[in-house]
Order: structure tokens, then sequence, then C-alpha cells
């Protein structure tokens, strides 16, 4: 049995076109990665936790970037808790749904209490998926 020369050159042509519409039909998936969200570091940024005196400035620098294409980022919130007290939001920030909120930078300045004990602040990033980042300093004040 012979098969000519032009029927396959049309069952590979039909084949390709085939693979090609259901490539292009392929709804892309949202991969759920969470943004990312580190501290600044540099001269007069505390980055790490740490002992430090009462009544002492500190700053604090975040950035934080989205992860995925349309994934913005939405929300900054900055809460803290005093000696395991359940953490009080002290600040949030809404963000808005666009290719400006791509990168978030910000510097938080804040002086510690007047008394000994510990100081945890958390600094949370949330993008369009509401997936959650947060980083965690802890404050020893002596």
């Amino acid at each position: 049995m012979k098969i000519g020369f032009s029927k396959i050159v049309v069952s590979c042509f039909a084949a390709v076109l085939l693979l090609t519409f259901f490539n292009a039909c392929k709804k892309e998936t949202d991969q759920m990665i969470p943004p990312t969200i580190e501290f600044k570091t540099g001269a007069g940024y505390t980055v790490d936790s740490a002992t430090v005196g009462v009544s002492t400035p500190i700053k604090v620098g975040i950035h934080a970037e989205k992860t995925e294409g349309n994934d913005f980022l939405n929300m900054f919130t900055v809460s803290h808790s005093f000696d395991g007290v359940l953490p009080v939001v002290e600040d949030s920030t809404r963000l808005l749904n666009d290719s400006e909120h791509d990168v978030f930078d910000e510097d938080i300045n804040f002086t510690t209490r007047g008394e000994a004990g510990t100081e945890v602040y958390n600094f949370t990033i949330t993008n369009r998926d509401g997936l959650v980042v947060t980083k965690t300093l802890t404050l020893t004040v002596q």
C-alpha cells in the first residue's frame, strides 16, 4: 500500500494546526506564589532582632515585590505586641491594584517603650490573591 507524499504533508500540517489550536486555548493557571518582603539594610536600619535600651529610636526599612504578573501588592500592615500580648494593628496602608504597585518601599520610625520588656513588630504585605507574607522583628528592651 502506497501513501502519497502529499497525504503525509497534509496530515502533518493538520496535526500542527490542531496542536497550535489546543495550546492557544490553554488557560494560564495562577501559581499562587506569595509576594516577597525583606528588611532594607544599611546604615541606620534595624534588620535583626536585638537588645536595645528603653526609649531607643528604631528605623526599619521594608522592601516588598510582587512575584506574579497580575498579583499586585494591595495591603501593607504594621502590628506590634508588648510582652506577649496579642498583636495590635498599628498602621495599615491599602495599595491600589495597578502596575504602580509591583514594588513597595517604606521606612518606619518608632521609639521603644520607656520600660523593660519584649516588643515584637510584624510587617505584613498582602497581594491581590490574598497571599500574605510577614517579617518579624523582636526587640528586647532593657
